[in-house]
């Protein structure tokens, strides 16, 4: 994605959140990678806690409606009634700790990585949308030497997103009987290449997104020259309605 008119359809936008995951491998090793967030030790006590009271909640509320059932078909009388209800309500109940557990854990764990919630967050507005390339090496079973030009087009997404696509704009298979020297500096030369096209389309970019942002703020310059113009014809107005309604001055 090269052109002016391409540019204008990427600026302003925001990056899509996928980026953070399924999407990541679109985005080339140039532009890092955000933060890693652990598993939160927390969760798993939490859980575990959950699934224990659930357990208990189940097996606990059948014996008491069990031990319910039986002093009422012996004995008869409130209590054993009271004793099988609640044992009937636990289990059918059991499940809700699994609930309430799930609704924990994820409350204490968002508060634990908040911070690297917010740093991930950061990480993503930071990418711009312009093309990237980027270039790998691999060895193949042979021994050949496998160089591969990449190309990481930004495209729009939605109303206001964008992300990335990634494809293979060169190829080239190197024989490993060929001298290293030769392999090593034809690699260096397509990166330099790489990076010199990635270069240039970052300069184009941030010619377009200027020319954005002082467009954007003319727009709200105008809108605030607009509101206070209305503002003071409204003002105007409401002191000549108020004159309107004074009674008229007597002689």
């Amino acid at each position: 994605m090269s052109s002016d008119v391409e540019f204008a359809q990427l600026v302003g936008r925001r990056p899509d959140q996928r980026l953070l995951g399924e999407e990541l491998g679109q985005l080339p090793e140039s532009v890092g990678r955000p933060v890693e967030i652990p598993p939160d030790p927390a969760r798993a006590k939490i859980v575990g806690i959950g699934a224990t009271m659930t357990g208990i909640a189940l097996f606990g509320g059948i014996l008491l409606a069990i031990v319910g059932l039986i002093a009422e078909v012996a004995d008869g009388g409130t209590l054993p009634i009271v004793v099988l209800a609640v044992g009937a309500l636990l289990a059918l109940t059991h499940w809700g700790w699994v609930h309430i557990a799930e609704i924990t854990a994820n409350s204490v764990e968002t508060g634990h990585q908040r911070e690297l919630t917010a740093r991930r967050e950061d990480w993503l507005a930071a990418i711009e949308p312009y093309t990237r390339w980027s270039v790998t090496t691999s060895v193949e079973n042979d021994g050949a030497i496998e160089i591969v030009k990449l190309v990481h087009r930004p495209i729009p997404l939605g109303e206001d997103r964008f992300t990335f696509a990634r494809t293979v704009e060169l190829r080239e298979r190197h024989d490993g009987d060929e001298p290293g020297a030769a392999v090593t500096e034809r690699a260096e030369e397509i990166r330099r290449g790489a990076a010199l096209d990635t270069e240039r389309e970052r300069e184009r970019y941030e010619v377009a997104a200027a020319a954005y942002r002082d467009a954007a703020m003319r727009h709200e310059d105008e809108e605030e020259r607009r509101a206070a113009v209305r503002a003071a014809s409204q003002a105007l107005s409401d002191r000549i309605n108020t004159h309107l309604k004074d009674p008229p001055l007597s002689g």
